[in-house]
């Protein structure tokens, strides 16, 4: 019996690093080895590429531009309509947002193909994209048989998804356990770590410095903290020189940059709080902040309304949240943690057991495999 085949398509794909793209290859393996696939993508680097990763065929199309974060392609169009034409996909899985990429998909996926549109979150920042691409995203809800969501908040709080909700489905985004594994190396590195920083609270924030993050304002509120507190923030970006700026003269906040796997996981094992300020929906789900709670430690949030954030970490139970851009806020409820070691524990304790009963791979491939054969009928 020949296998259904899907075809995936995401904005990038391994080994980019991103939210959206480690979903959309934790999808591909998921269906693996049951189904046919190939995924299509932009290519992170230049010229148009076609590799293997995990047995499956990756076609990577050139860029010569971005507008507001999204590619543009000369050949995308014409390598899309070819990859359909020749592979024929029972099933379309299309990672939104990727609006350039809706228009020629509406345009070449034939009408017998069954579209699963996998919404990882609105345009909210680049108002002038949105409104520009508002008939097509209609368009493409229209079309497509189903609608995957990451977390039931993002449903309700999208003006997109909350007027499609018969067609939604939420399949919450994971974490692999096995990537976070830790050995004798890391556990010693982690040591060396709380030994350089006895005495202190170990507050750790990860990822890149874009203003979604929200990392101006737990530097602000680290402002306002007694000494008993250090603060980490991992990653670099376009923001990075300025938050520096914000954090001079304040001898608790140390960037570390571009970390390695293994340091990562020094320091997610040697923290006492991790701290995930992001502060729009920009910050659709969170990750991050999954793999931090798995590391049995509590959370601090700011309250997203429509985000999954809120969603992954629950209010009073894995973590504390406070008010969006309560500067003040932020730095009560860190103090609150540093003075509660056995709130501590408590909040820790309930964060890993809420990533383990529901963010896993084991759970998301289950989830996954089960929606795409009840879209093809098998």
């Amino acid at each position: 019996m020949n296998k259904k085949r899907i075809l995936h398509i995401s904005k990038y794909y391994f080994p980019f690093r991103g939210g959206i793209e480690q979903t959309a290859q934790d999808c591909v393996n998921a269906l693996a080895p049951d189904f046919e696939q190939k995924v299509i993508c932009f290519n992170h680097e230049n010229g148009n590429k076609e590799d293997y990763i995990d047995n499956v065929e990756i076609i990577r199309c050139g860029c010569f531009a971005k507008i507001a974060s999204q590619p543009l392609s000369i050949t995308y169009g014409r390598i899309l309509k070819k990859t359909i034409s020749e592979f024929r996909p029972d099933l379309v899985i299309f990672h939104y947002p990727n609006p350039f990429v809706a228009t020629y998909l509406l345009r070449y996926i034939p009408k017998t193909t069954k579209l699963l549109v996998y919404w990882h979150l609105d345009i909210v920042k680049q108002k002038v994209i949105g409104k520009l691409f508002y008939r097509q995203n209609n368009k493409i809800l229209q079309r497509s048989d189903i609608i995957i969501a990451t977390s039931p908040n993002y449903i309700e709080g999208s003006k997109w998804l909350s007027k499609t909700k018969d067609k939604c489905k939420v399949i919450p985004s994971c974490i692999n356990e096995n990537r976070l594994k830790c050995d004798d190396n890391i556990v010693a590195l982690a040591k060396k770590i709380r030994e350089k920083n006895e005495g202190k609270l170990i507050c750790l924030a990860v990822g890149r410095h874009t203003e979604y993050k929200g990392f101006r304002y737990l530097i602000q509120a680290s402002k306002l903290l007694d000494d008993r507190f250090q603060i980490y923030i991992t990653g670099k970006g376009d923001l990075t020189d300025e938050l520096k700026r914000e954090a001079m003269g304040d001898d608790k906040v140390h960037f570390l940059g571009i970390v390695s796997d293994e340091e990562l996981k020094a320091y997610l094992l040697a923290m006492d709080i991790y701290c995930f300020p992001s502060i729009t929906k920009n910050e659709a789900f969170g990750l991050a902040l999954a793999e931090g709670m798995y590391f049995e430690k509590p959370a601090v949030t700011f309250t997203i309304t429509g985000s999954g954030v809120n969603y992954v970490c629950l209010n009073g139970k894995t973590g504390i949240e406070v008010e969006n851009r309560n500067v003040e806020k932020y730095a009560e409820a860190l103090m609150e943690l540093a003075s509660d070691n056995e709130l501590r524990k408590k909040y820790g304790r309930e964060g890993r057991k809420r990533v383990k009963e529901n963010f896993l791979y084991k759970q998301y491939s289950e989830h996954i495999r089960n929606t795409v054969k009840e879209i093809i009928n098998i």
